[in-house]
Formats: C-alpha cells, sequence, structure tokens
C-alpha cells in the first residue's frame, strides 16, 4: 500500500467516530446532495415516469409530497443518529449484529450500490456513444449491444472509480464542483423542451400529462400514491435504511440533514420534471411514433434526448450527471466491503466495488428497469435501518441494552436476523402473491422489522 493510499484510508474513520477536527459545514452536504441527485438517475426516471402514464396531477403534486417525506427522515432520522454517534453504517451494526451477521448485509448493501452505480454508468455511456454513433439500448433490453458500448463504459467505469477511490473528500469536492453544471443544464433543458413542444401557459404545460394513459408495454400504471410513495423510498436505502449514516457523521450539526432538500427538489422534482419533458419531445419524433405503432416501448436514452436538446453541453451534463451519482454510490459500496475485510485499504476496496459497478453498467437492464430495482433495493435494506432507529431512540425505555453484541461479545444476533427475516418474507411473499406495488410495502416492512428487534431483543437478552 502505498503512502498516499494509507492516507486516504486513516481518513475515512471506517472504525472509530469521526473527530471533531474533521466535521465539514452545510455548505459541503449542500453540494454533494445537488450533485448527487440532480444527476444521471434524473435522465432515467423522468422519462420512465411517462412511461407509466402518470397523469399530471399525480406527477407533480405526488412528488412534492414524496420528496417532502424524504427529506423529513434524512433530517429526523439519518443526521439525528449519525451526528450523535459519527460512525459509519457498517460498524454501527457490527456493534448491534455482531462481525458475521453484518457480513453479509454488508455484500447485499455494497452489490446493490454497485448496481446502482452501474445504472449510471449506462446513463454516461448514452451520451459518450453520440459521436460514435453508437446503438442506443432500447427499454426492453438487457445485453451489451456491441464493442462500442463494452469499451464506452469500461473507460467511463474506470475513471469513475478512481475519483470514489479518493475518498470524501474527493467525492465531495467533485460533486461542488460538478453540480451547478448539471443543475443549470437541467434548467436548460427543460426549457427548451417547453418550447419544442410549444408550451405557452400552464395549461399547456398541465396538459404534456393530462389525465394520464396507458402505460407503454412492459411498465405498470402509475397513479399518485405510486408517484408519492416510490418518491419518498427511492433512497430508502440512504434515510430510513441509515446508509447515509457514513456520510453524515462528518456533518457537524443534525441540521445538515435539511441540504438534502437541494437534492430532492433540485433534482428529484426539477430535473425529474425537466428529463420527463424531453421525453415527451422525442415521443413526438416518427421514429417513436413507429415504435409505439408497431406496440413497442420507444427507447430511453438520456445522451441523445439532451443532446437533441442544448446539443455538445447535453452530451457533457449527462456524462456529469453519471458520475456524480456513481462516485458516491461506489464510495458508500467501498465502504460496506471494507466492513468486511477491514485490514484491507479503502482504497483498494473501492477500486473493487467500482469495477462490479462497471460490469453491471455493460448491462442495460438495470438502467431501462430503474423504477422497478430501485424500488427492490430499498425495500430490502430499509428494515435494516429500522433496527438502528428503534435502538438508538426506544431501547431505554423497553430495557433493551443498545450494541448489544459488542457489549456481549457475540458475533451473531439472532433478534436482528429474525426481524429482518419475518418483516422481508412476510412483505416481499405479500407484493408477489397478490401483484402489490413494492414501495407500498417499505414503511409497514421497516415498522414491523423494528418493533421485531425490540420483541426479540428483550426475550433473547432476558435469556
Amino acid at each position: 500500500m502505498t503512502d498516499e493510499n494509507q492516507k486516504i484510508q486513516s481518513e475515512e474513520f471506517e472504525r472509530e467516530p469521526v473527530p471533531n477536527s474533521k466535521l465539514k459545514g452545510w455548505k459541503s452536504f449542500l453540494g454533494m446532495y445537488a450533485g448527487e441527485h440532480a444527476a444521471g438517475t434524473e435522465f432515467m426516471i423522468g422519462p420512465l415516469f411517462l412511461t407509466a402514464g402518470v397523469s399530471a396531477f399525480d406527477l407533480l403534486i405526488g412528488l412534492l409530497l414524496g420528496n417532502l417525506m424524504a427529506v423529513l427522515s434524512w433530517r429526523f432520522f439519518t443526521s439525528e443518529i449519525a451526528v450523535k454517534n459519527r460512525l459509519t453504517l457498517y460498524y454501527q451494526l457490527e456493534k448491534i449484529c455482531g462481525k458475521k451477521l453484518v457480513v453479509f448485509y454488508n455484500i447485499a448493501n455494497g452489490i446493490l450500490f454497485c448496481f446502482l452505480a452501474g445504472a449510471m454508468i449506462t446513463v454516461s455511456a448514452t451520451a459518450v456513444g453520440i459521436p460514435f454513433d453508437m446503438e442506443m439500448p432500447k427499454l426492453s433490453d438487457t445485453m451489451p449491444n456491441g464493442m462500442t458500448w463494452v469499451v464506452i463504459v469500461i473507460v467511463i467505469g474506470a475513471v469513475i472509480s478512481l475519483i470514489a477511490a479518493r475518498g470524501y473528500d474527493t467525492v465531495s469536492k467533485a460533486a461542488n464542483w460538478m453540480s451547478p453544471i448539471i443543475v443549470f443544464a437541467f434548467i436548460a433543458c427543460g426549457v427548451v423542451a417547453l418550447g419544442q413542444l410549444e408550451v405557452g401557459s400552464f395549461e399547456d404545460f398541465w396538459n404534456i400529462w393530462g389525465e394520464g394513459g396507458e402505460p407503454f408495454p412492459g411498465q405498470i400504471k402509475y397513479t399518485f400514491w405510486h408517484v408519492a410513495l416510490w418518491s419518498w423510498f427511492a433512497n430508502a436505502a440512504m434515510h430510513i435504511g441509515m446508509s447515509d449514516l457514513s456520510v453524515f457523521r462528518f456533518a457537524k450539526k443534525p441540521s445538515a440533514g435539511w441540504m438534502t432538500a437541494a437534492g430532492m427538489y433540485i433534482g428529484h422534482y426539477m430535473a425529474w420534471i425537466a428529463a420527463a419533458l424531453l421525453y415527451a419531445v422525442y415521443l413526438k419524433t416518427p421514429e417513436a411514433q413507429a415504435f409505439l405503432t408497431a406496440g413497442d416501448a420507444p427507447p430511453v436514452a438520456p445522451g441523445p434526448l439532451a443532446y437533441n436538446a442544448i446539443g455538445v453541453f447535453g452530451i457533457i451534463a449527462v456524462v456529469l450527471a453519471g458520475w456524480t451519482t456513481a462516485n458516491p454510490t461506489i464510495y458508500r459500496a467501498g465502504l460496506a466491503f471494507q466492513a468486511i475485510i477491514p485490514k484491507a485499504s479503502t482504497f483498494w476496496v473501492t477500486i473493487l466495488a467500482g469495477t462490479i459497478a462497471t460490469i453491471a453498467g455493460l448491462f442495460p437492464a438495470f438502467a431501462m428497469k430503474l423504477l422497478g430495482f430501485v424500488a427492490l433495493y430499498g425495500f430490502i435494506l430499509a428494515p435494516v435501518g429500522a433496527i438502528i432507529v428503534f435502538e438508538h431512540f426506544f431501547a431505554e425505555k423497553f430495557g433493551v441494552v443498545k450494541n448489544y453484541a459488542e457489549k456481549a461479545g457475540i458475533t451473531f444476533n439472532m433478534a436482528v436476523l429474525l426481524a429482518w427475516g419475518i418483516s422481508f418474507g412476510l412483505f416481499y411473499t405479500l407484493s408477489i402473491s397478490q401483484g402489490i406495488f413494492l414501495s407500498f410495502l417499505t414503511l409497514p416492512a421497516w415498522l414491523l422489522c423494528g418493533a421485531l428487534f425490540l420483541a426479540f431483543s428483550k426475550m433473547m437478552q432476558r435469556t
């Protein structure tokens, strides 16, 4: 390990509280969240809402409510606990669950984050491929569609992985530098698209979605509650799932959690709507109409959509947008893997995470099915965060020992496994058997997992 890599590892404080000298003010989190959430996913999610046949009211008001709930979750759960303990999610879980049990969670968490980062590498590749006349992936594509695609994805993945491997400071600085450019690009795309759609009044704007329509082939119909709950739990793993303990442990005060509003209302509101407008323009083209006439879903390729609106600047914006989501996501995945092999360099485990993300990026399915994938990974990971939240706020009231695995010297806390297994199994089975939208069940699964953890912990700790 080089001296530089040793320095990066020592400044990440994976297994100790972050010291006061390394704490950061609200501006650091403002830039990071604005950059991460006005980013690559937005170029995919906005158009995908259109493919789900949303109405104007469902989209505009549903997003308003869902994003508010996400901000409140970050502020009053994630940042509150992070500033109190100043530990990564993975080390905090190790204290509660035990080393052996937390390994399984870290593997699942790290891999799912890699898949999400891979989707963002896919998004960037659709922009880089434009000058090479690359064939764009279709909405139904799952496999790489050519050697040009493979080469471009590998190059982008390598660059993103190196940035993430430099540690939190580099990730934060990259986001602060890129986010204003990306935000401006989304605004420009939205304005240009409104002109191309000949929108002259709010009524014209509203009529772009109108009362909604039938979903495209292979998609499900989204209502108001689909939009509201999906947008709340799109980042469930980060807020109620507590993954962003690893980020907010660097915050001076819990109020830094309010900075997530920059990501939610610039990114998950303005940017989603702007990206949807770009796709609305494309749907009027003869190419898109030909797909629809043939009963097939038109492709969703962010690069060409942005290029059609603002030219070369659109290509640059999409590339940077993919980076600003993939960078912190790979950083989080690296921390998960580093918790499994604590003696390994943070630099190299992050490179490992980036490699997995790059491989995932070769397969367009992760990006094209992003709405469903995001709902699934939030549903899987969020209930584990309930264990931390319920222990933090209710352990003393219910007579449960905090950080029980650490204090009892055990490596496998059965109370945690039973709580997560029952809540996940019950509600996932319900979703599959009854065809219930997964985001409808994320909150019930989270609440049940937390309550079962307290009940099982009290019973087992007595024994």
